[in-house]
Protein backbone atom coordinates (compact mmCIF):
# COMPACT_ATOMS: atom_id res chain seq x y z
CA UNK A 1 0.00 0.00 0.00
CA UNK A 2 1.27 3.49 -0.76
CA UNK A 3 0.73 6.04 2.08
CA UNK A 4 1.15 10.00 0.82
CA UNK A 5 1.75 12.81 2.23
CA UNK A 6 0.48 16.18 0.72
CA UNK A 7 2.86 19.11 0.36
CA UNK A 8 3.60 20.26 -3.09
CA UNK A 9 2.02 19.42 -6.47
CA UNK A 10 4.35 19.48 -9.53
CA UNK A 11 1.21 20.83 -11.52
CA UNK A 12 0.10 24.65 -11.56
CA UNK A 13 -2.03 27.17 -12.44
CA UNK A 14 -1.24 30.77 -13.17
CA UNK A 15 -3.75 33.24 -13.73
CA UNK A 16 -1.16 36.90 -14.83
CA UNK A 17 -2.59 40.33 -14.04
CA UNK A 18 -0.17 43.09 -14.51
CA UNK A 19 2.54 40.86 -13.76
CA UNK A 20 1.08 38.63 -10.98
CA UNK A 21 0.49 35.03 -10.79
CA UNK A 22 -0.71 31.94 -8.80
CA UNK A 23 -0.56 28.19 -8.84
CA UNK A 24 -1.99 25.18 -7.20
CA UNK A 25 -1.70 21.52 -7.68
CA UNK A 26 -3.11 18.82 -9.09
CA UNK A 27 -0.38 15.84 -8.92
CA UNK A 28 0.36 12.98 -6.49
CA UNK A 29 3.13 11.85 -4.24
CA UNK A 30 4.48 8.38 -3.60
CA UNK A 31 5.24 7.19 0.25
CA UNK A 32 5.14 3.55 1.59
CA UNK A 33 6.18 1.89 4.80
CA UNK A 34 7.01 1.91 8.12
CA UNK A 35 8.82 0.38 11.03
CA UNK A 36 7.67 -2.29 13.10
CA UNK A 37 7.75 -0.78 16.64
CA UNK A 38 10.87 -1.70 18.66
CA UNK A 39 13.16 -0.70 20.95
CA UNK A 40 16.30 1.07 19.55
CA UNK A 41 19.70 -0.66 19.17
CA UNK A 42 23.01 0.70 19.00
CA UNK A 43 25.17 -1.25 16.74
CA UNK A 44 23.66 -2.97 13.36
CA UNK A 45 23.22 -5.95 12.37
CA UNK A 46 26.36 -8.38 10.83
CA UNK A 47 26.63 -7.42 7.18
CA UNK A 48 24.38 -4.53 7.13
CA UNK A 49 25.46 -0.98 5.43
CA UNK A 50 25.28 2.07 7.93
CA UNK A 51 24.17 4.99 5.79
CA UNK A 52 26.46 8.04 6.15
CA UNK A 53 23.74 11.05 7.00
CA UNK A 54 22.86 10.41 10.96
CA UNK A 55 19.37 12.28 11.44
CA UNK A 56 18.68 12.79 14.64
CA UNK A 57 16.36 15.83 14.82
CA UNK A 58 15.33 18.00 12.62
CA UNK A 59 17.59 20.00 10.73
CA UNK A 60 15.56 23.37 10.54
CA UNK A 61 16.79 24.51 7.23
CA UNK A 62 13.03 23.57 5.19
CA UNK A 63 10.41 26.27 5.12
CA UNK A 64 6.98 26.50 4.71
CA UNK A 65 5.35 27.20 1.41
CA UNK A 66 4.90 30.98 0.92
CA UNK A 67 7.87 32.30 2.95
CA UNK A 68 9.42 35.40 2.42
CA UNK A 69 12.39 33.36 1.44
CA UNK A 70 10.94 31.42 -1.11
CA UNK A 71 10.09 34.90 -3.22
CA UNK A 72 11.74 35.87 -5.86
CA UNK A 73 12.55 39.81 -6.03
CA UNK A 74 11.84 41.84 -8.24
CA UNK A 75 9.08 41.05 -9.63
CA UNK A 76 8.76 41.93 -13.26
CA UNK A 77 7.08 45.43 -13.72
CA UNK A 78 3.77 46.20 -14.78
CA UNK A 79 3.59 45.40 -18.81
CA UNK A 80 6.85 42.96 -18.77
CA UNK A 81 6.40 40.63 -21.57
CA UNK A 82 4.41 37.48 -20.63
CA UNK A 83 6.86 35.16 -21.10
CA UNK A 84 9.20 36.78 -18.47
CA UNK A 85 6.09 36.98 -16.79
CA UNK A 86 6.02 33.59 -16.77
CA UNK A 87 9.17 32.97 -16.06
CA UNK A 88 9.44 34.66 -12.67
CA UNK A 89 6.48 32.29 -11.60
CA UNK A 90 8.18 29.30 -12.56
CA UNK A 91 11.54 30.27 -10.43
CA UNK A 92 8.79 30.66 -7.60
CA UNK A 93 7.18 27.55 -8.30
CA UNK A 94 10.61 25.91 -8.56
CA UNK A 95 11.49 27.43 -4.88
CA UNK A 96 8.32 26.23 -3.29
CA UNK A 97 8.88 22.97 -4.43
CA UNK A 98 12.40 22.61 -2.70
CA UNK A 99 11.20 24.36 0.23
CA UNK A 100 15.05 25.12 0.95
CA UNK A 101 16.04 28.64 0.19
CA UNK A 102 18.56 28.21 -3.85
CA UNK A 103 19.95 29.91 -6.54
CA UNK A 104 17.13 29.60 -9.39
CA UNK A 105 16.57 31.01 -13.13
CA UNK A 106 13.65 30.10 -15.77
CA UNK A 107 13.55 30.66 -19.18
CA UNK A 108 11.04 29.83 -21.96
CA UNK A 109 13.82 29.89 -24.78
CA UNK A 110 10.75 29.69 -27.61
CA UNK A 111 8.80 32.33 -25.25
CA UNK A 112 5.47 31.36 -24.33
CA UNK A 113 2.41 30.94 -27.40
CA UNK A 114 -0.38 33.44 -26.40
CA UNK A 115 -3.49 31.37 -28.28
CA UNK A 116 -6.24 29.01 -26.33
CA UNK A 117 -4.55 25.62 -25.80
CA UNK A 118 -1.43 26.42 -26.87
CA UNK A 119 1.43 24.48 -25.05
CA UNK A 120 4.97 26.10 -25.14
CA UNK A 121 8.32 23.83 -23.66
CA UNK A 122 10.34 26.09 -20.47
CA UNK A 123 12.60 25.35 -17.75
CA UNK A 124 13.50 26.36 -14.24
CA UNK A 125 16.48 25.48 -12.74
CA UNK A 126 17.18 25.16 -8.99
CA UNK A 127 20.89 24.86 -7.83
CA UNK A 128 21.99 23.59 -11.10
CA UNK A 129 18.98 20.79 -11.14
CA UNK A 130 16.78 21.56 -14.52
CA UNK A 131 13.29 20.94 -14.04
CA UNK A 132 11.20 20.96 -17.78
CA UNK A 133 7.87 22.78 -17.78
CA UNK A 134 5.19 22.18 -20.34
CA UNK A 135 2.87 26.02 -20.14
CA UNK A 136 -0.77 25.30 -21.19
CA UNK A 137 -2.73 28.50 -22.51
CA UNK A 138 -5.93 28.22 -20.83
CA UNK A 139 -8.45 27.15 -24.03
CA UNK A 140 -10.85 29.91 -22.76
CA UNK A 141 -7.86 32.82 -23.61
CA UNK A 142 -8.90 35.60 -25.68
CA UNK A 143 -6.72 38.05 -26.95
CA UNK A 144 -6.70 41.22 -25.63
CA UNK A 145 -8.25 40.19 -22.80
CA UNK A 146 -7.71 41.28 -19.03
CA UNK A 147 -6.60 37.87 -17.09
CA UNK A 148 -4.40 35.41 -18.81
CA UNK A 149 -4.80 31.82 -17.31
CA UNK A 150 -2.84 29.05 -17.92
CA UNK A 151 -1.34 25.66 -16.31
CA UNK A 152 2.53 24.31 -15.76
CA UNK A 153 3.25 20.76 -15.43
CA UNK A 154 6.92 19.67 -14.43
CA UNK A 155 8.45 16.80 -16.47
CA UNK A 156 10.98 16.16 -13.39
CA UNK A 157 10.41 15.54 -9.75
CA UNK A 158 12.91 17.80 -7.56
CA UNK A 159 14.84 15.98 -5.29
CA UNK A 160 16.38 18.34 -2.41
CA UNK A 161 18.41 16.77 0.07
CA UNK A 162 17.78 18.82 3.01
CA UNK A 163 13.51 18.00 2.40
CA UNK A 164 14.42 14.27 1.98
CA UNK A 165 16.34 14.30 5.53
CA UNK A 166 13.29 16.39 6.99
CA UNK A 167 10.43 14.19 5.56
CA UNK A 168 12.16 11.11 6.88
CA UNK A 169 12.88 12.49 10.09
CA UNK A 170 9.53 13.50 10.61
CA UNK A 171 7.65 10.57 9.07
CA UNK A 172 9.69 7.64 11.66
CA UNK A 173 11.45 10.04 14.27
CA UNK A 174 9.67 13.39 14.75
CA UNK A 175 7.39 14.10 17.53
CA UNK A 176 4.26 13.39 15.42
CA UNK A 177 5.91 10.38 14.51
CA UNK A 178 3.46 6.99 14.68
CA UNK A 179 6.81 5.06 15.65
CA UNK A 180 8.30 6.35 18.63
CA UNK A 181 10.78 3.26 19.07
CA UNK A 182 12.13 3.58 15.79
CA UNK A 183 15.72 4.67 16.38
CA UNK A 184 18.87 5.66 13.91
CA UNK A 185 17.63 6.95 11.49
CA UNK A 186 20.14 7.73 8.61
CA UNK A 187 20.27 8.84 4.63
CA UNK A 188 22.80 8.21 1.72
CA UNK A 189 24.37 11.78 1.34
CA UNK A 190 22.53 13.29 -1.49
CA UNK A 191 23.14 15.74 -3.99
CA UNK A 192 21.69 18.62 -2.89
CA UNK A 193 19.42 19.64 -5.70
CA UNK A 194 18.52 16.48 -8.32
CA UNK A 195 16.27 16.34 -11.33
CA UNK A 196 14.80 12.90 -10.86
CA UNK A 197 11.80 10.96 -12.90
CA UNK A 198 9.00 11.21 -10.88
CA UNK A 199 7.19 7.91 -8.84
CA UNK A 200 10.44 5.95 -9.62
CA UNK A 201 13.16 4.47 -7.25
CA UNK A 202 15.86 7.46 -7.32
CA UNK A 203 18.93 4.64 -6.26
CA UNK A 204 18.97 6.55 -3.13
CA UNK A 205 18.63 5.42 0.69
CA UNK A 206 17.25 5.84 3.51
CA UNK A 207 17.19 3.66 6.55
CA UNK A 208 15.75 3.09 10.54
CA UNK A 209 16.63 0.68 13.19
CA UNK A 210 14.32 -1.76 14.78
CA UNK A 211 14.14 -4.79 16.94
CA UNK A 212 12.30 -7.05 14.22
CA UNK A 213 14.25 -5.32 10.84
CA UNK A 214 16.33 -7.40 9.01
CA UNK A 215 13.81 -10.25 8.69
CA UNK A 216 13.23 -10.31 12.12
CA UNK A 217 16.65 -10.49 13.11
CA UNK A 218 16.96 -6.94 14.19
CA UNK A 219 18.75 -4.74 12.44
CA UNK A 220 17.50 -1.73 9.79
CA UNK A 221 15.01 -1.29 7.46
CA UNK A 222 15.96 0.39 4.11
CA UNK A 223 14.12 2.25 2.03
CA UNK A 224 13.60 3.87 -1.39
CA UNK A 225 13.46 7.28 -1.82
CA UNK A 226 10.92 8.75 -4.22
CA UNK A 227 10.07 11.85 -5.29
CA UNK A 228 6.18 12.15 -6.25
CA UNK A 229 3.79 15.05 -7.11
CA UNK A 230 3.69 16.31 -3.57
CA UNK A 231 7.32 15.64 -2.46
CA UNK A 232 9.61 12.74 -1.07
CA UNK A 233 8.04 9.17 -0.30
CA UNK A 234 9.69 5.92 0.69
CA UNK A 235 9.17 2.65 -0.12
CA UNK A 236 10.93 -0.59 1.58
CA UNK A 237 13.32 -1.85 -0.74
CA UNK A 238 14.05 -4.90 -2.35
Amino acid sequence: MLYTKKLIGLAAVGVLLAGCGSSDSDSAGAAEGAPAKGAGQESPAAGQKVLPVALDGSRGKVLERGAEELKVTPKPENGAPFAEQVEHKLRETVLGTAKVPGKTSATCPDGVTLKAGAVSSCEATYEGATIPYEVKISDSYKEGGFLTMYNTKAGKGLLVAEAVYEEFWQRFGGPESAYPEASKLACDALPAAEAVELDTDTGHRCQVWNEHGNQGKGGYDTYEVRIGGYGPGFRPAS
